[in-house]
């Protein structure tokens, strides 16, 4: 065994940290749905935000939840709801549905808390409620979402977006650049170091031994030979082929349309898409509301729901809250899988 042990050698349960997300949009209000229905015995959730924000969405609730305010994140027990507000100091001023500077600052100050409990061992994950990425470019961040910020704080010198639901993981190449940037933008080697990535994440946070991975093409039809476009035969094709020396099972490049309208996915354990929309919109149509977005590569777990602020229905607890389950759920069983993963 390497490295620091985790807490949970010695019974602890999981601790997961949660960022409030910006608070103008349904991040709170989602959280606190979903830890209402979460097994206070199997884990233990840390809501990162301010008290303010906490009881203004607690009183849409049914039930009042029993949160215990902290100031320091330690001795922590299984039964409770733990609160860690890191902005007494700070004025808060909810408008349910507006974009503010104040908030998307409010927002990532919450998750590099967060980060920063996972890297010292504080706690063993991290799920974010969504953010406004014009939010947070108001409040001076140039880093364009979750991943990339993440990446930043957290020294990680690669990292790969995955959406993660039952029936289907994917992973994107490219992820927040402008369609006409995409073909520039992938890469041999980075598809080589991403399919890497994926294959150990498969293995150490999902549990699956020998992982099976398929590969997109970028073009219509992957490039049919060459005819509509060489990306396939110059970049993705010897990416696979160096990943398969290496010992990865990584089979591609396939046109993406066919790929999913053929049910191809199911027989692969995750899928590298070239560019965002590839990957999102099929993976949106078959598991919005139940799917996760994931972070691989990163030295902290990092899960966070599939969808954003949705300020349009922000504040009238309209929210639904499933996907929300799905990602702390899973970050729960991320932080297990790791655990067990460094014990053998």
């Amino acid at each position: 065994m390497s490295g620091q042990p985790s807490l949970l050698f010695f019974g602890m349960k999981p601790i997961i940290a949660i960022s409030m997300g910006d608070y103008n949009g349904i991040g709170p209000e989602v959280a606190l749905k979903a830890l209402a229905k979460t097994d206070l015995e199997q884990s233990i959730p840390l809501w990162i935000g301010s008290e303010t924000v906490l009881k203004h969405y607690s009183t849409q609730l049914a039930d009042t939840l029993p949160f215990t305010k902290i100031s320091t994140p330690t001795s922590l027990k299984p039964g409770n709801i733990y609160l860690f507000d890191p902005f007494e100091e700070d004025e808060i001023s909810l408008q349910s549905g507006s974009v503010s500077k104040k908030a998307g600052a409010a927002a990532m100050k919450a998750v590099e808390t967060g980060a920063r409990f996972c890297l010292n061992r504080t706690c063993h994950a991290l799920v974010t409620a969504p953010i406004s990425k014009e939010a947070i470019s108001k409040a001076g961040f140039s880093t364009p979402g979750h991943t990339e910020f993440l990446a930043e704080i957290t020294s990680a010198q690669k990292v790969v977006m995955m959406l993660v639901s039952r029936v289907l993981r994917v992973a994107i190449s490219t992820i927040h650049i402008p369609v006409k940037d995409v073909a520039n933008s992938i890469k041999t080697d980075s598809i080589i170091e991403q399919l890497q990535l994926l294959n150990r994440s498969l293995q150490q946070d999902f549990a699956i031994s020998s992982p099976n991975i398929a590969v997109l093409g970028l073009n219509p039809h992957a490039g049919d030979g060459g005819v509509i476009g060489d990306e396939e035969l110059r970049i993705i094709q010897p990416a696979i082929e160096q990943a398969q020396r290496e010992g990865i099972v990584a089979e591609g490049p396939f046109a993406a349309d066919g790929f999913f309208g053929n049910h191809l996915y199911k027989r692969f354990d995750a899928t590298l898409a070239m560019y965002h929309d590839q990957g999102l919109i099929p993976f949106k149509t078959l598991s919005f509301g139940q799917g996760v977005n994931f972070t691989a590569g990163l030295p902290v777990i990092r899960t966070s729901p599939d969808h954003g602020t949705a300020f349009a229905i922000a504040g009238k607890n309209k929210a639904d809250e499933h996907s929300f389950i799905e990602a702390y759920n899973l970050a729960v069983k991320m932080a297990i899988n790791r655990i067990n993963n460094i014990a053998t």
